[in-house]
């Protein structure tokens, strides 16, 4: 059984279909967990509650859309356009060369930055390259030790890191910053190719979706929520849902955010084992985003990077309806806003909009939604790893996934996939088989986690329990 329609329950799923019965349950009236659309009241559109983006180096994640024949819905982007106050405008294309000169002429023509910067930032680069992958002090830290201003990081560091980890570089610990820009952007020429969906995500993870799940046998319960975890000595024995029914299978696997998880578990299991109560430590990091449509089309780029703005990336989303224009903002780590009503942060981002967009001001805002989502995605803090558990646990019958375990990424789509992948390997571990599905990086390289090797669950204990 599979609690929690997401991308890493989903990836699950398609992974498990063909080799055991799975049945997926998922509270919401939809698939897609946080990577989902919910339908206006107003217009009946289905709208996104956040724009969600993947790379070229997001192997796993666009496996997945391939798998399951929805990788059509995906729209290249080669090359991505930066903007700052005063209305100039760089394209940064994605060349076809040798890594890393793949990024030179982007870099090199970045109007927002200057020949010193632009130096400062190659040196830091460089030893970010030649820095060990695992290596995880405050980014803040390694920033100054590595010569850099904060001009470099307000026009370089922070405008790339903050909306790719969902936190500021304050808050940040190095490794996850040295795999965005090395293995993301640096490594591969298609490392930073940008796929948007070209339909909104309820519809991306729709009829075609579930369809293929169902053709492979994959019981899908949609609006069936799970009030608790029975635990019954080192084993799962049932879960209880909302309506008051109790569900049982010989497998289990957990894909629900981990606050979620802590809530579903008893309190004993968790006091009894640090893979859970340790999940109390990690911090969480919000996301707003901002939608706005106008009578008139204002965005002439398919989507730009804000450079020392309040907004970070926007998306021109299309004509929604007859003369009606759709424009999402996108604000991450956006803790900014904690203590502003809706009101305040659309006023505060429809000013800007309406500053850098001559089109906006022209033009009448017909309507706008803020959505904020305080828990958006967990914090990669300096050593966050210690607390992210493996996709086995400490019970024999009881696996997770999501993008907060042990993934080797950060909290993105590509992590939770790569997530239920390795709980999916996990679980065929405990049939005898050696089933491997994660899949190589675009160079041809594995990035395994070491705390997802097969010693990690206890499988023996699981087969005498049976």
């Amino acid at each position: 059984m599979i609690i929690g329609g997401g991308l890493a329950g989903l990836a699950a799923a398609t992974a498990l279909a063909d080799r055991f019965p799975v049945t997926l349950v998922e509270a919401r009236p939809y698939l897609g967990g946080r990577a989902s659309s919910f339908r206006d009241p107003e217009t009946g559109q289905l709208i996104d509650a956040c724009q969600h983006a993947t790379l070229g180096c997001c192997t796993n994640l666009n496996h997945f859309f391939r798998t399951v024949g929805i990788d059509h819905y995906l729209e290249t982007h080669r090359q991505v356009w930066f903007m700052t106050r005063d209305r100039r405008v760089s394209s940064w294309p994605i060349a076809d060369a040798r890594p890393p000169l793949h990024q030179l002429r982007g870099f090199v023509n970045a109007h927002f930055l200057s020949l010193g910067d632009k130096l400062r930032i190659a040196w830091g680069l460089r030893q970010m390259m030649r820095s060990p992958p695992s290596a995880d002090p405050p980014f803040v830290r390694w920033l100054a030790q590595h010569r850099q201003t904060e001009r470099t990081i307000a026009r370089f560091w922070d405008v790339v890191l903050v909306s790719a980890l969902n936190e500021a570089t304050s808050r940040m610990g190095l490794r996850y910053a040295r795999k965005v820009l090395v293995d993301g952007f640096l490594r591969h020429r298609d490392g930073p190719v940008v796929y948007l969906p070209r339909v909104p995500l309820g519809r991306l993870y729709g009829d075609e979706l579930q369809s293929w799940l169902a053709r492979r046998g994959v019981e899908v319960r949609t609006g069936t929520g799970v009030e608790q975890i029975s635990v019954v000595g080192n084993r799962v024995d049932s879960v209880q849902l909302r309506d008051g029914r109790s569900l049982s299978a010989d497998v289990y696997l957990s894909t629900v955010p981990f606050p979620r998880l802590l809530r579903l578990l008893p309190a004993e299991t968790i006091a009894r084992h640090e893979a859970f109560s340790r999940l109390r430590k990690l911090e969480l990091s919000p996301i707003t985003s901002i939608h706005l449509w106008y009578d008139r089309p204002v965005v002439p780029w398919p989507h730009v990077v804000l450079v020392g703005c309040e907004g970070q990336w926007v998306f021109r989303r299309g004509e929604t309806r007859p003369g009606e224009h759709y424009v999402q903002v996108v604000v991450s780590a956006a803790r900014q806003f904690q203590n502003l009503d809706r009101n305040r942060i659309r006023d505060r981002i429809v000013s800007e909009v309406e500053t850098l967009f001559p089109q906006a001001a022209k033009g009448r805002l017909l309507r706008a939604r803020v959505i904020s989502d305080k828990s958006a995605t967990f914090s990669v803090t300096p050593g966050v790893d210690a607390l992210r558990p493996a996709q086995s646990t400490p019970l024999a019958n009881l696996f997770l996934a999501g993008d907060w375990t042990q993934t080797g990424w950060p909290a993105t789509m590509e992590g939770a996939v790569r997530s239920g992948y390795l709980a999916a390997e996990a679980i065929t571990r405990l049939d005898g088989r050696a089933d491997s599905f994660l899949q190589s990086d675009l160079d041809g390289r594995i990035d395994r986690p070491a705390a997802c090797s097969p010693i990690d669950h206890p499988a023996e204990q699981f087969a005498a329990d049976q």
